[in-house]
């Protein structure tokens, strides 16, 4: 990964390059892992970075069973892709095109009564029932319907059910802190989580999946594998778990950038806004064409998280808008030579996790964050 070698074609000044082959590979490893239960590659977000599109692709042939988005347009854009597989949109908005979505057998996610209504009068818009994949907030206090509330998303379902506008598809819930392992929190949810099915089935709604599972429980919660596992930054090769994910799964992104400028400037050169650093040397200073606004976050000065010439650097001064700087000392760089902000740390390069860990966030929050004037390229 060190000299000036880039994959493909791409000669601009910055790239995230993606390998499709360890996407597939991790969903691979992560369908085997929690078997018999089936698999939802996660592809919200622009595929956490990576691309949608060319993310299920690369899920899908790694063996997964079902794709998920937040939002319908995060669906329709696979569906005009031609990606058929079962696809779940899992944020219903009131705004959204629900209809559209129906129409592209796109199921949908509800979480109160009033959304179950709403999906049926698109459903008839549609002239096809919705297929729907009702949501019971467990403890996670965001979306979905709290145990009080549950009884009549219930019976809003089996009314609609009744006229021929839904199916109910799934049960579904998310965990708060499935990340935290022994967490009091995760078996709390599951059981609450087990009297929402129960009361299901005694309404006569029997779903075709259950799931609660995201990565961190596809790993570490086996209890809550049910039908199926939804699988975001797993598919990836990134997890929230404490330490990263497991040495099986392979970070799928690496983000580089070229020297745009190399100088020599005297002892006592002010860098960047600010002057937060000020050369004790003479040295070299080299200008790295990327800045918050493609996903290098401020808060980043001082770090040594970038990689050149085969070892790490820190970052020189305030991380600007479209720039930031490396005081090499007296390392022989030139412009045009490649710097590596983070990878699958093969040759010792900083990975997203190590991002993530020193800047007190996760590493989705690093591949996430990555502006769209970066270029994406792919390789199997």
């Amino acid at each position: 990964m060190s000299g000036r070698h880039y994959h493909g074609s791409v000669k601009t000044h910055a790239d995230a390059s993606v390998e499709l082959g360890a996407i597939a590979a991790n969903v691979a490893a992560l369908r085997a892992h929690v078997a018999p239960a089936a698999v939802m590659a996660v592809v919200k977000a622009n595929g956490y970075g990576h691309g949608a599109v060319p993310a299920a692709r690369a899920a899908l042939r790694g063996g997964a069973d079902w794709l998920g988005v937040v939002h319908v347009a995060e669906a329709l854009e696979l569906r005009r892709a031609g990606v058929d597989a079962p696809l779940l949109c899992l944020m219903s908005i009131a705004e959204q095109a629900h209809a559209d979505a129906i129409a592209a057998d796109v199921d949908l996610s509800a979480g109160s009564a009033d959304m179950v209504r709403r999906l049926a009068a698109a459903a008839a818009v549609a002239g096809r029932p919705a297929r729907v994949h009702l949501k019971a907030d467990t403890g996670l206090g965001r979306g979905g319907a709290v145990p009080a509330d549950w009884p009549a998303v219930l019976a809003a379902a089996s009314e609609a059910r009744h006229t021929g506008l839904l199916t109910v598809v799934g049960l579904w819930s998310h965990f708060a802190s499935a990340d935290e392992p022994g967490n009091p929190s995760i078996a709390a949810q599951l059981a609450v989580f087990k009297e929402a099915l129960a009361a299901a089935e005694s309404a006569g709604i029997t779903p075709l999946v259950r799931h609660i599972a995201n990565t961190a429980a596809a790993l570490d919660v086996p209890q809550a594998h049910y039908d199926m596992v939804r699988i975001g930054g797993g598919s990836y090769g990134l997890a929230t778990l404490p330490g990263g994910p497991p040495s099986w799964l392979r970070p799928a992104l690496t983000l580089r950038a070229r020297l745009a400028l190399v100088k020599r400037v005297p002892a006592g050169t002010g860098v960047s806004y600010g002057h937060r650093y000020t050369t004790t040397r003479e040295t070299t200073l080299g200008l790295v064409p990327l800045g918050y606004a493609d996903g290098i976050p401020r808060a980043a000065i001082g770090l040594p998280l970038v990689f050149a010439r085969g070892r790490r650097w820190r970052i020189a001064g305030t991380v600007c808008m479209d720039q930031f700087v490396i005081d090499f000392g007296d390392e022989p760089v030139a412009e045009g030579d490649e710097v590596i902000i983070f990878g699958p740390g093969d040759d010792g390069e900083p990975t997203a996790q190590e991002w993530g860990e020193a800047l007190g966030t996760i590493s989705y929050e690093m591949v996430t964050g990555i502006g769209a004037r970066v270029e994406r390229s792919y390789r199997d």
